[in-house]
């Protein structure tokens, strides 16, 4: 368990997952908290990596820090994903180990389980068939990073584990037009077409694919909680265990927006894997459940959103 002054390494500290551990970590009274911004360090660079390792000597290690992006993004910048994922997960998860770190966290995604997997998805379904097509580079990616810490784990002894969430959303997200993520691009989208007033708004697909969605403070509350309490090789799926329609969704960020349009659909559009909705019965067995209920932290996203104007037009 992590003493109150024990050194601790989040990566990614400005992200959305980075800056909610970084929260939770400060409101249990953890305060000797190190960070970089990636222009003080390019976690790419090996050598960059190493030489922050060697002078910091974290205890332990967060690993929130990767490169994210909707379907599109995902589509149209497969090598990049890829290459700059799996950089990082291997030099800040090879310097850790090379440093001494006592325990470090890999947060994944729940999109490495296979498109086809059992519903709801146990952590036990990884590599089974085959993944989605649409994010299948940033999921190869995510899937070596935690094969890395258990193979570590298995041949040195460490105490690395991983942590697999299923969609995140709320303060800190990024609402790009292009390469954000499915709720907080309704958010953007039904805000923006609320205040200019347009009649209609056209949304990806079908509105058939069914989604579960977690308040990421409700999941720094568990990275806390499982860096504290649990070890072993195999992941632990982070969610809330219930799931609606993309179609569901967005009436609901409609309706806390306040957009009074209609709601369109371009069945042309991918809709992604049609299911996804993982299995939280490891997690709720060590003791911890969400917090946040979906509408409750939609609003609490948009007042976010609506604080943060800057982040807003980026």
């Amino acid at each position: 368990m992590m003493d109150r002054d024990s050194k601790i390494y989040v990566a990614g500290h400005r992200g959305m997952v980075g800056s909610a551990i970084v929260r939770e970590l400060k409101r249990q009274g953890y305060e000797n908290i190190v960070t970089r911004t990636h222009a003080e360090l390019d976690l790419t660079d090996q050598r960059a990596v190493d030489d922050f390792f060697e002078a910091e000597r974290p205890e332990y290690v967060f690993l929130a820090a990767a490169k994210v992006g909707g379907i599109e993004a995902n589509r149209s910048a497969l090598a990049d994903f890829m290459y700059e994922n799996m950089m990082l997960e291997m030099n800040v998860i090879h310097a850790a180990w090379r440093s001494g770190v006592r325990k470090l966290e890999f947060l994944g995604s729940s999109c490495i389980y296979p498109r086809m997997a059992p519903q709801p998805m146990p952590e036990s379904c990884l590599l089974t068939s085959e993944l989605e097509k649409t994010n299948e580079a940033y999921a190869l990616a995510k899937i070596s990073g935690l094969k890395y810490c258990e193979f570590l784990n298995r041949q040195y002894g460490t105490d690395y584990i991983s942590v697999m969430p299923t969609n995140l959303y709320g303060p800190n997200d990024n609402y790009h037009p292009e390469h954000s993520h499915v709720l907080p691009a309704l958010i953007r989208r039904f805000h923006e077409a609320k205040m200019a007033g347009i009649e209609s708004v056209t949304c990806w697909g079908d509105g058939s694919p069914l989604r579960e969605f977690l308040y990421v403070d409700d999941l720094a509350d568990l990275c806390v909680f499982l860096m504290n309490t649990y070890s072993g090789n195999e992941t632990v799926n982070a969610g809330t265990g219930k799931e609606l329609s993309i179609r569901e969704l967005t009436d609901m960020v409609a309706r806390v927006v306040g957009y009074e349009g209609r709601i369109e659909w371009d069945a042309s559009r991918p809709n992604g894997t049609p299911r996804k909705l993982l299995d939280v019965s490891k997690a709720t067995g060590l003791g911890w459940t969400y917090k946040t209920e979906l509408e409750d932290g939609i609003r609490l996203a948009y007042d976010d959103f609506l604080r943060n104007p800057v982040r807003a037009e980026r």
